[in-house]
């Protein structure tokens, strides 16, 4: 076997992943739309795709960074017109997922996406929100809204979609902070954050992806957030890691995302072992998984297989999805004790 070649599965520990009741805290809903569904909301609203053929589609995720993810992700985004799509792509991903063993999703939705191309926000908004619901009755999945401003537009920008926000507090639990992280600092976008914290949303933001293990002291010293979306950056700073798990802070690490984009040339390469023998609270999530090949379950299982994880390893990782998540405490514990016996009857 070559060195770049992945190890053959191992069975019991893909069934012990699978099995392993656990959260996602970082997806955005849009980044999961599989090739097929962009090629048939294109024919229901006779969108024209610059890719002549799904297999065309696909081959074009070669990504090089996360600006060349970004300018055919927004590309894809464009077929999603009506309430019904956003329904479709939300059910989808939800269906999916819950035969990898997550009983509880955080998502991001990107507003600004849809309502600068003439998407009213309603129609985004209702069309996930039914998705959701329907998780929560026929799976009993539950779930969390997070709107995310987009960083490479302004700061006014982002204030006028919270604005829209407002109404709708009841369907959203958070902010976050996406898109292009270079040259787009988290301290821009200070006070926005400050009114959402002032309308009660929790807050959240991308930082450490690309950018630098300034950006994280940002987000947590200007936003006041409450999780760093991916933060694989913050071992380029000792005091920073030291501080993140002194206070517990989550990282909502993303690996199949991460080489995918580049972050990190192999899986091997990745850091999530490393901060999580650090003491962090890493999570694993799949972020837009359509276009990195991959949902929740194969990036637990391609991390598993690189970094050598042990199911103690699994079962913590697990368990930080569950306490890094915005569920009440009763709920958290619920969970915590399931995780902790099925790893028990596992042993």
């Amino acid at each position: 076997m070559s060195a770049n070649q992945a190890k053959p599965a191992d069975a019991g520990m893909a069934a012990f992943i699978r099995g392993i009741p656990k959260a996602e805290l970082h997806l955005h809903i849009e980044g999961t739309l599989e090739p097929e569904m962009v090629f048939a909301l294109a024919r229901k609203h006779g969108v024209k795709l610059k890719y002549p053929s799904v297999a065309a589609l696909r081959e074009a995720y070669d990504f090089h960074n996360l600006q060349s993810f970004l300018d055919i992700y927004y590309e894809g985004a464009n077929v999603l017109r009506d309430e019904d799509d956003f329904f479709a792509m939300t059910a989808a991903y939800v269906e999916k997922v819950h035969a990898q063993g997550v009983i509880h999703v955080e998502i991001f939705f990107d507003p600004q996406t849809h309502t600068d191309r003439g998407i009213p926000f309603e129609t985004v908004l209702n069309g996930i929100r039914r998705g959701l619901d329907e998780a929560r009755e026929k799976l009993g999945i539950s779930s969390r809204l997070i709107l995310c401003f987009l960083r490479h537009l302004s700061a006014a920008a982002a204030q006028r979609t919270l604005d829209q926000a407002l109404s709708h507090k009841d369907a959203i639990c958070a902010v976050g902070l996406d898109s292009s992280e270079v040259g787009h600092p988290p301290s821009t976008f200070s006070e926005v954050f400050r009114h959402a914290r002032e309308a009660g949303f929790l807050t959240v933001a991308h930082a450490g992806e690309e950018g630098p293990p300034e950006y994280i002291y940002q987000a947590l010293d200007d936003l006041k957030v409450s999780r760093i979306d991916h933060g694989v950056r913050s071992d380029r700073d000792p005091d920073l890691c030291r501080r993140l798990a002194a206070e517990g802070m989550p990282l909502t690490v993303c690996p199949l995302s991460n080489v995918k984009l580049a972050v990190f040339k192999r899986m091997e390469d990745h850091n999530l072992k490393r901060l999580l023998d650090m003491g962090l609270c890493v999570t694993v999530n799949s972020d837009d998984p359509a276009y990195f090949g991959g949902y929740i379950l194969e990036n637990f299982l391609e991390a598993q297989r690189a970094l050598g994880l042990t199911r103690a390893d699994i079962t913590l990782l697990a368990g930080n999805s569950i306490k890094a998540s915005f569920l009440p405490l009763a709920d958290k514990k619920l969970w915590l004790d399931r995780i902790e016996r099925y790893a028990a009857s596992a042993a």
